[in-house]
């Protein structure tokens, strides 16, 4: 499997609103092989322990960072080499640009959450479009990630290398969860 460098930004993080999203927004990331996300908007103290406690238990090397000035971090993350990759429902079709999703190295996804400003879609390499409709951002995030992945993302090799203290064996009928001691 390739080594990607991954980073999620998720903007305009609004509390009480956004709590649930920016989660699923978080899990979504890290599962589907991010590093790191950055959020920016309203800081939320109770979303980074909730992340981290994610990262304790199941495992993986994902971090979480709140970001006063997000052009400023986009710009610096660009000039060292990252594609910025916008995920929007007004950018070009995702399946027009699978092939360049798949040769990213290292790339920045945002997400938007409140009014995405002008300067986004003009420092964005990219503005991609999961599909011409209204839909969550978390859904977008899903797709675009697997589609970089190419699917690696969803197998099971890929899963054991989380080595966390959880850690779910397949089963067709029931739950089956191993935990470490210790």
């Amino acid at each position: 499997m390739k080594n990607r460098e991954l980073i999620v930004f998720r903007l305009g993080h609004r509390l009480p609103r956004d709590e649930r999203i920016t989660t699923h927004v978080c899990l979504v990331a890290r599962a589907f092989g991010a590093s790191s996300i950055y959020y920016s908007g309203q800081k939320d103290h109770s979303l980074e322990k909730s992340v981290r406690g994610v990262v304790d238990n199941w495992g993986g090397k994902f971090s979480i960072e709140h970001e006063k000035s997000p052009l400023k971090l986009l710009r610096g993350l660009k000039k060292d080499g990252f594609s910025i990759v916008h995920l929007t429902v007004y950018g070009m079709p995702i399946e027009e640009k699978r092939g360049i999703l798949a040769r990213l190295e290292k790339a920045v996804l945002i997400v938007g959450g409140e009014k995405v400003p002008p300067e986004i879609y003009e420092l964005a390499n990219y503005n991609i479009a999961v599909g011409s409709q209204p839909h969550s951002e978390v859904a977008a995030l899903a797709i675009a990630l697997d589609r970089i992945m190419e699917g690696k993302e969803l197998e099971r090799e890929f899963d054991s290398n989380f080595k966390g203290k959880i850690h779910l064996e397949p089963s067709e009928k029931e739950k089956k969860i191993k935990r470490k001691e210790g």
